[in-house]
């Protein structure tokens, strides 16, 4: 029986000796006490040594990985093939299956094998020679750190942590120099208060400053280098008329101090955004293509890692640092929001209010498939987040351009056809409901129609006149006519009208009660003579004559019917 070692500085060969030791598993380490018991039981037939770390690790990989490595089949095709009749023993059946397929090779794994593998582990200084033990410990530890950095796919380039404290300390700088400039403008404008609102750049403010010291120096420095010529000649000119109060020397100089303090910070914030750009670009190539830089050391800061925020889904990436409004709202059962960090990503902001949440959907799953492909894949191109964005910026185009499309010819003819016209939904009151009596109600709707035409406003009785005169023309002989039957539906109605109403309204209600008997036809003719334009003035006196003639005879009836009534 031949065995399969595996050690740190290359593969060992060894045969068996006394295979009927093997049976005994529980006393086979008592044969491996001493180097000598040792070398009776197995013999060492090959040793093939690593040439370096790197073909180590290829080796200690694909045993991990169940695979056969090129140095490995070379070793097994040279000397074990030569004995086929003998059995292989192996530390790990899923290796002795791919020999057994690809060398079809006998092998064996079993738990006197497993013990007979410690076994010789434990002599192996002494099984091995030529190997150093001082050599063996520095290969074993090359290897085992070579062999966990491949398991955690660690490269020192992706070391995202860097970038956390890079953009936290990027942050921290520009609230600093917030406040350094406050100051320093608060202060010095004590001395020179026009400064700060001609020069708005607040580096160009603390050089202008720092080169000028008292404002009584402003004519006689020359300010080109710092400041435009326009700008220059109204400092220039501020200065001549200031109404700042004076300082002394010690004042000056510690307001030069505190501007060569901004100074030096800005020149120093340049610099930390510089090795942020580059360490992003290292490390998350496709995230920064699709979301810049600033935006996305911001999100791998806000989940920890580069790892852990590859962890998170789309819709959480969306709204990374919101967190606070998100669980007001499920609090409040109102709507959630829709972005968080990514808010700030470019492709959001060039958008419309409205496309917004639409985008911001859009870019985080991307973005999503970004992290991941940065954080876990082999390649360091930025090739995937480039296609990318550019389908997100053809998306973007598309919604823009949605409402903004060309409209055809017989497009624009069919929009010229119907002509919008708004209906307003305000109800308005009808009064008609607050009375029982016919003849108010008819009153109050002839006086709503005339106050809606905007021409000059008749009296009520000449209105109703005008608009029923081709009826009371026509009717004339056939009322003169049918005197007796009509009489006796008037006494009806005119006995309860009378009784209610006052003496003035009698000739208002004759005239309303001659067209009795066309009361549906009222409510059209009112509609259609709104439509019509109204006749001639001439027309108009001609009619008045007509109708002041039927009154006049109405009234004669009316005499006649009280005279009935007295009876």
């Amino acid at each position: 029986m031949l065995v399969l070692f595996e050690t740190a500085a290359g593969y060992a060969i060894f045969k068996v000796l006394n295979e009927s030791k093997l049976q005994q598993v529980d006393s086979l380490y008592k044969e491996f006490e001493t180097p000598e018991k040792a070398n009776k039981i197995v013999k060492l037939k090959h040793f093939e040594k690593f040439q370096d770390t790197t073909e180590a690790l290829a080796a200690a990989t694909a045993l991990v990985e169940g695979k056969i490595s090129k140095s490995l089949k070379k070793i097994l095709k040279k000397v074990v093939a030569k004995e086929a009749h003998e059995e292989l023993a192996i530390s790990d059946a899923k290796l002795g299956g791919v020999i057994k397929d690809k060398l079809d090779l006998n092998c064996v794994y079993s738990p006197a094998v497993a013990e007979l593998m410690r076994c010789i582990r434990s002599q192996m200084e002494s099984l091995i020679s030529g190997l150093p033990p001082r050599e063996m410990s520095a290969m074993s530890l090359g290897l085992a750190h070579s062999l966990s950095r491949y398991k955690l796919k660690f490269s020192p380039d992706k070391v995202d942590t860097m970038i956390v404290q890079a953009i936290s300390l990027l942050d921290d700088l520009d609230k600093e120099l917030n406040n350094y400039i406050m100051r320093c403008r608060e202060w010095y404008g004590w001395h020179f208060p026009e400064l700060g609102k001609v020069v708005t750049d607040n580096l160009a403010y603390c050089k202008t400053v720092l080169k000028v010291g008292d404002r009584t120096n402003v004519s006689s420095t020359d300010l080109s280098e710092i400041l435009p010529e326009e700008i220059e000649a109204e400092v220039k000119l501020a200065a001549e008329i200031s109404m700042g109060t004076e300082v002394s020397e010690q004042d000056i100089d510690n307001i030069r101090h505190l501007c060569d303090q901004v100074i030096e910070i800005s020149e120093y914030r340049a610099q930390l955004y510089d090795y942020l750009k580059n360490r992003m670009m290292a490390i998350a190539p496709n995230l920064t293509v699709m979301v810049g830089e600033l935006v996305g050391a911001r999100l791998i800061s806000h989940a920890g890692s580069l790892l852990n925020l590859a962890k998170h889904p789309a819709s959480t990436v969306q709204i990374l640092g919101a967190e606070k409004a998100l669980f007001r709202a499920l609090k409040t059962r109102k709507d959630t929001p829709k972005y968080g960090l990514i808010y700030h990503a470019s492709l959001v902001g060039q958008t419309t209010a409205k496309n917004k949440g639409k985008i911001s959907r859009m870019l985080a799953a991307k973005a999503a498939l970004a992290i991941r492909y940065d954080a876990l894949g082999e390649d360091t191109n930025a090739e995937m987040g480039a296609e990318n964005r550019a389908k997100l910026e053809a998306r973007l185009r598309h919604l823009e351009d949605k409402g903004i499309r060309r409209i055809s010819g017989t497009g624009k003819a069919m929009a010229r056809a119907d002509k919008y016209q708004h209906k307003s939904e305000v109800r308005i009151y009808d009064p008609s409901g607050d009375s029982t009596i016919p003849s108010t109600s008819k009153k109050r709707k002839i006086e709503e129609v005339e106050e809606e035409t905007p021409e000059p406003v008749t009296p009520v009785v000449k209105a109703k006149k005008i608009r029923k005169e081709p009826e009371t023309e026509e009717t004339e002989t056939a009322a003169e006519a049918a005197e007796p039957p009509k009489k006796k539906k008037k006494k009806k109605d005119k006995s309860a009208a009378e009784l209610e109403e006052p003496k003035e309204e009698e000739e208002e209600v004759a005239v309303s009660e001659t067209t009795g008997k066309k009361k549906k036809k009222k409510k059209d003719k009112s509609v259609r003579e709104l439509q019509e334009p109204k006749e001639e003035p001439k027309e108009e006196e001609e009619e008045e004559v007509a109708v002041g003639e039927t009154s006049e005879k109405k009234k004669k009836k009316k005499k006649k019917v009280k005279e009935e009534e007295d009876e």
